[in-house]
This record gives structure tokens, sequence and C-alpha cells, in this order.
């Protein structure tokens, strides 16, 4: 696995728009937010041209999308790419991206949610890890939650080992300015059908309503990587924003028929965005109908995705999960 340099004091972070842009004022308060508090941490930031763009969900044309993610790879003086927001239409800049030049310019890749394609795509197909953590929005809150912090520091070398959260939001406070902070209304309490979990293997996964639409595309390099590091064992990772329980058992099937599920150790999931059923079926049962044939550790409810705050997940690392009574760690053993 390649491992971007980490960020170091007066790096440069590009932001990109590679779905949807920042169009609305409050998210552009947000942005702004977000840029003074990373100069205050000595990070600078260069944004492309239509971050603050936006029409019909894209902030511009694939290719033009393309084009300015590929302007922030292949300027070296930029350590880091965040991208601006999630969406629905990251997809289409795929077929126009410059995987050579990707390979050549290494540096740390991050979003969450829509961004999962681009993120997926260059570890799996060029074996260099990426982050799935927070849009460059996450970083504008009027105070940084310790999640924001740590995020940072992990890209910056400095931390290897996160531990499940306390609280989290169930309910956000109203949108005024853009810059409020986490309503931390709910306990954490990370669920499994084991009692005491503690596993080692390489880390992947993403957005799971973007990584079914992957399946079977000429960007899916899926059975490479894992078997690639078949001797390590695969850590899936799903960050569920959409699929209703029935939409989800759909997916893993898919999953497990084109074995994606191939020497797994451990499936890890997010508090998920939609428990939706038309047939009343509970998300744990959910888990527990699609995933108990394959004998394996399942963790959900863990601090990643789309319901904040969220932990750092490093597509490729090698990493191990710990699990007892409700709490846990997430530790990159060899990102270093």
């Amino acid at each position: 696995m390649i491992y971007p340099k980490f960020i170091q004091e007066n790096d440069i972070i590009g932001v990109c728009a590679p779905s949807m842009g920042l169009a609305c004022k409050i998210k552009q308060n947000r942005l702004d937010s977000a840029i003074k508090h990373l100069n205050k941490h000595k990070i600078k930031i260069i944004e492309t041209k239509h971050v603050r763009h936006d029409k019909h969900g894209r902030s511009c044309s694939a290719q033009k999308r393309a084009e300015e993610f590929m302007e922030l790879v292949t300027n070296k003086d930029i350590t880091a790419i965040i991208c601006a927001t999630g969406g629905d239409f990251l997809l289409e800049i795929l077929p126009y991206l410059n995987l050579e030049k990707i390979t050549k310019n290494v540096k740390w890749i991050q979003g969450y949610s829509d961004p999962t394609s681009l993120l997926y795509l260059i570890t799996t197909k060029l074996d260099i890890a990426t982050s799935y953590s927070y849009n460059i929005g996450g970083f504008g809150s009027y105070n940084w939650h310790h999640t924001v912090e740590d995020n940072l520091n992990i890209l910056s070398g400095k931390q290897t080992k996160q531990t499940s959260l306390d609280k989290y939001e169930k309910e956000a406070f109203e949108e005024i300015t853009g810059l409020e902070n986490y309503n931390l209304d709910s306990t954490v309490v990370w669920k499994s059908f084991n009692k005491e979990i503690s596993v080692t293997g390489r880390l992947i996964g993403g957005c799971i309503d973007i990584l079914t639409e992957l399946l079977g595309t000429p960007y899916d390099y899926t059975k490479n990587f894992i078997d690639k590091y078949q001797n390590d064992g695969i850590i899936w990772y799903f960050d569920n924003c959409e699929l209703t329980c029935e939409d989800l058992t759909r997916t893993l099937w898919k999953f497990k028929e084109c074995g994606w599920f191939n020497h797994t150790k451990a499936i890890l999931f997010g508090r998920s965005a939609c428990e939706d059923s038309y047939y009343n079926t509970s998300f744990q049962d959910t888990l527990k109908n699609s995933l108990e044939s394959l004998n394996i550790p399942i963790i959900y409810d863990m601090d990643f995705g789309h319901i904040p705050p969220r932990l750092t997940m490093i597509n490729g690392a090698l990493t191990t999960i710990n699990y007892k009574d409700g709490k846990g760690s997430i530790i990159y053993e060899d990102l270093k």
C-alpha cells in the first residue's frame, strides 16, 4: 500500500467540487469558516474555479470537474485534496481521470458520501491509501469537534488510534449561519452479534449506495484488491445513506454473489441514515439475515458516515478493530 506524504505546517490543501458545488450562502459561509480554521492551524487552502457553483447537482460538466480535480493532483505545491461536498453524480468524472498522473502525484484525497467512487477507485486500482472522512464543511463549525482535530492529526502522521465516541447528533441544530456545532443529543453504543471482537485486516469501503453502482463497471477493481491482500484479510466498512432495508438486502446479496466478501474478516457499518422498510424489517435483522452465513464479526452503529461526528476511515490501511460492551477502537497498524 502506498501512503501519501503526511501534511505538515504551511502545506496547502486543495478543495474541489467533483460532485455538487457549494452554491448557497450558508454552505459558502461554512467553507469560509473552514478556511479560517485551517489557516489558524497553519494550513493554506486553494479552491478550484467551480467550488462555489452548482446546477442540477453538478458544480460544472463532468469533464471540467475531472480537469479541476487533476489540476490539484498535478500541482506540486499541494499535499492533500478535500472534496467540497457530496452529491449524486461524481461517477460521471471517472472516465476523464488520468490515473497515471494520480500515481505519479500521490497525495491525500479525502471526502465522504458521493466521493466514495473516487476514493475507492484510487485505492483498489492504484494501491494508494485514501481517507473517508469530513468534506471541507466539516472544518467550518464554530468549534471543532475532536474528531475533526483527530482527522487532521491522522493526515499529519500524529495519530493512529481512534476510540468510540460518547455522543452523536441525532437531530441537528437549525442552520442559520452555517457554522453551527453538532447537537450531541444521543449516546453512542456500538452494536454487534458478538460479545467481544479483536480483528486485524486491510480496511476498504465507503458509502454503500455508491459502491453498489460501481459493481461490475470498468471501475470495479474489488476482486484484484481483495485477492492481493488476502493474506491480511479484508475489513469492509459501509456507510448507508439512502438504501432501505430491502435495498440493502439486495445489495449485500450482490456483493456476496460477486465474491466481494472473499477473504473478509469483519464487516463494519456506520450509523445508518436510512432504516426504512416496506416489510417492517429492522436494520439489525437485515444485517443478520444477509450476513450471518459468512460467520464473521459484524459491528454496526459505529462512528462514521452520514450521521456525525465521524471518525476517519483510511482505505487500504492495515487496521485493528476492537469491540466490547458497546465501545471500541480503530487502530492503523502501518500508517507511519
